[in-house]
């Protein structure tokens, strides 16, 4: 099982190529919930996203064979750029599968951060076909499942507690269960009385129906937030489960978009739905907040375009 000294670890590997994100309080949302509440700015990590803290513990914790082999992983999102950043500043070939339905700007990130990007019908084959470039010579980098990867996320919850120590929750959103796995283990394993909050969203909601069905289940997304969906949560993810305060909250899609929208009003930032949904579920909660609570939402990524936001703006008019 991923402890804390594992996320310790990798912090001391990853440091000098990562960022430490700024966590600053929020007046209007503290008044809006009742307490104090928190904002972790995981979206202003290079590449927007948290993923270069996973993706340069895996790499670095490979052996010299393995990196000059090159890598290859998996992603319709924001994995392959922090795993495309990782690689460009390492001098690690890098491929990247995509499914083609992956949004131009990902596409356009990620060769821009020196990735080749080959293309899969579905997500299904995706990995599949990963699986044949490892065969042939590959490092396979899985985009969440892995413990170097779950380590290296995990360093975003020290740098929770070291920031807010009196914190009491943390509210994660959940695609394949990586990042939720990493902090979960970082932030108890320094702040054992917080409450940890689980967020999925509607139609990528895996981690919710795996612990219903109590086993691990396979889905097909279909949520708008993309950097949620994953076809499966890891076994980490199920396992600390027990470590979360209650169940995954699953909100909608409409109600992640709103909180996207107070987001940029008020807070003056772009967050993508995997970053807004923490918001969204954290105001469900709000009567279970005291005055003196600590709330800290961390918001992964920010890598949403413009033609999403207006999309989704037609789709979800103001009422």
């Amino acid at each position: 099982m991923l402890n804390i000294n594992d996320v310790r670890t990798a912090r001391t590997r990853i440091t000098p190529h990562v960022r430490r994100t700024p966590l600053e309080r929020s007046a209007t949302l503290s008044k809006m919930l009742g307490t104090n509440v928190y904002l972790k700015y995981e979206l202003f990590q290079k590449t927007g996203s948290f993923k270069p803290r996973g993706a340069f513990n895996t790499m670095l914790s490979m052996s010299d064979e393995e990196r000059v082999a090159g890598v290859v992983g998996v992603s319709g999102g924001n994995f392959a750029q922090g795993m495309a950043y990782a690689g460009q500043t390492l001098g690690v070939d890098t491929l990247v599968l995509m499914p083609e339905t992956t949004p131009a700007n990902y596409v356009e990130a990620t060769r821009g951060y020196g990735a080749t990007v080959e293309f899969e019908p579905t997500i299904d084959t995706l990995f599949a076909a990963a699986e044949k470039r490892a065969a042939a010579g590959r490092t396979l980098m899985h985009p969440f499942d892995h413990p170097d990867m779950m380590a290296g996320n995990g360093t975003v919850g020290l740098e929770i507690v070291e920031d807010v120590p009196d914190v009491t929750d943390v509210f994660v959103s959940i695609g394949g269960g990586g990042l939720l796995s990493g902090v979960v283990t970082g932030t108890k394993g320094m702040a054992p009385e917080a409450r940890l909050w689980a967020v999925e969203t509607e139609g990528a909601d895996v981690l919710a129906r795996s612990l219903a069905a109590g086993s691990q289940v396979q889905m097909t997304p279909t949520s708008r937030a993309k950097t949620l969906g994953s076809p499966y949560a890891a076994q980490t993810a199920i396992d600390l489960a027990p470590e979360l305060a209650a169940p995954p909250i699953v909100v909608s899609d409409e109600a992640a978009f709103r909180a996207m929208v107070t987001l940029i009003e008020r807070a003056k930032i772009v967050p993508e739905l995997a970053a807004s949904c923490t918001l969204a579920a954290a105001l469900t909660l709000a009567d279970r907040f005291g005055p003196d609570d600590r709330v800290v939402l961390l918001l992964c990524g920010g890598n949403v375009s413009v033609a999403d936001i207006a999309d989704m703006n037609a789709a979800y008019p103001p009422a």
